[in-house]
């Protein structure tokens, strides 16, 4: 699928500076580890040593390789946009004074939509919104499953390359910890009279880098593997953060194995290689079971028949649980002025002020 022309990539040169930084900071530490580390262990008399050295390198490079293929990845790959009209027309907009049918759903199943029962849209775009769509003003585009904008990767992390975007945290964050843990007693002996300052300074000033951001991005993967497995984007997080009272964030919840294919892909063997995402193209998702039963009971096409409904969590005439569903928009934009998203959930269908 082509992506939107209006998406220029790469248009603002000045933006690049946070590319640098990370940039500059990889290329730093990858220099003190390897050549104040691991070169003075292969340059040294003990036979052990070196062999401990070369392990190290051979695991340290490796990893780096893959880092920087995630990290490529992540600044090349476009994150997915809506269908032109040239490729799907259902998702041109056209307002309903216009032709009076501006807002039919066009045969698409969506769980998103405004309070008025509308279908989503976005007045920049003048496209309809699958479900997990925003808008971002930085790219200024709408973005297939937005998770959120990295200005370190000068891109935003969506549908297609999230995957990417969590694999460079997990092998950054193994990177990291290798040089903390392998590195200090370099560090420690660095720390003698006879020893040269450049030398001092490249470990103790890289030693406490990697530390700290060791201590970050450990924070950060652990954030993002608890949003892989409860099947949130950051922005679904922090709508439901917004609006605490009774947001049903299980709609897209396959459980855990469904929701790690859904950011990793089908295939076990390549969850951990910056190839091979999840097949699709955005649009859509599938639902959790507890979603899809819900609707069925609602619309009188339930497989289960007559059973009792006390046997799925309902009984008697009590009245179904709320959700509040957020805005459907970054926290940072307004797609639609004045508009709010319902998430269709059957009887748990919300509308939020």
């Amino acid at each position: 699928m082509a992506e939107s022309s209006s998406y220029e990539r790469f248009g603002e040169p000045v933006k690049f500076l946070p590319v640098a930084f990370v940039s500059a900071n990889i290329l730093f530490l990858y220099y003190v580890y390897m050549w104040w580390h691991i070169g003075l262990l292969l340059d040294g008399p003990d036979l052990h040593m070196r062999g401990k050295g070369f392990t190290q390198a051979v695991c340290f490079n490796a990893v780096t390789v893959l880092l920087v293929t995630c990290y490529l990845r992540c600044i090349l790959v476009h994150p997915g946009a809506i269908p032109t009209k040239e490729e799907d027309p259902s998702w041109e907009y056209v307002p309903r004074d216009a032709t009076g049918c501006g807002d039919t759903s066009a045969g698409v199943s969506l769980q998103e939509s405004k309070r008025s029962g509308d279908r989503r849209h976005c007045k920049w775009c003048t496209k309809f919104k699958p479900d997990r769509c925003h808008h971002c003003r930085v790219c200024k585009t709408c973005i297939l499953k937005m998770d959120h904008h990295c200005p370190w990767i000068y891109n935003c992390v969506g549908f297609k390359n999230h995957k990417y975007f969590f694999l460079l945290l997990f092998y950054s964050v193994i990177d990291l910890w290798l040089i903390v843990s392998t590195m200090l007693p370099s560090v420690t002996s660095s720390t003698g009279s006879d020893i040269p300052f450049t030398q001092m300074f490249c470990l103790l000033f890289g030693e406490t880098l990697a530390s700290f951001l060791t201590i970050v991005l450990t924070c950060f993967f652990c954030f993002h593997v608890y949003l892989m497995q409860r099947s949130m984007t950051t922005i679904e997080f922090c709508e439901k953060q917004l609006k605490r009272a009774g947001h049903d964030s299980g709609t897209y919840d396959r459980g855990y194995l469904g929701n790690a294919k859904a950011t990793l892909g089908e295939n076990y063997l390549t969850w951990l290689l910056p190839w091979d995402p999840p097949k699709g193209q955005g649009l859509t998702f599938i639902l959790s079971e507890d979603t899809k039963l819900t609707q069925d009971m609602e619309t009188g096409h339930d497989s289960y028949g007559t059973m009792d409904r006390s046997q799925f969590g309902e009984t008697g005439d009590s009245p179904p649980q709320r959700r509040d569903a957020g805005t459907g928009s970054a926290p940072s934009d307004a797609d639609v002025e004045g508009s709010v998203v319902s998430y269709n959930s059957g009887s748990r269908r919300s509308r939020v002020q």
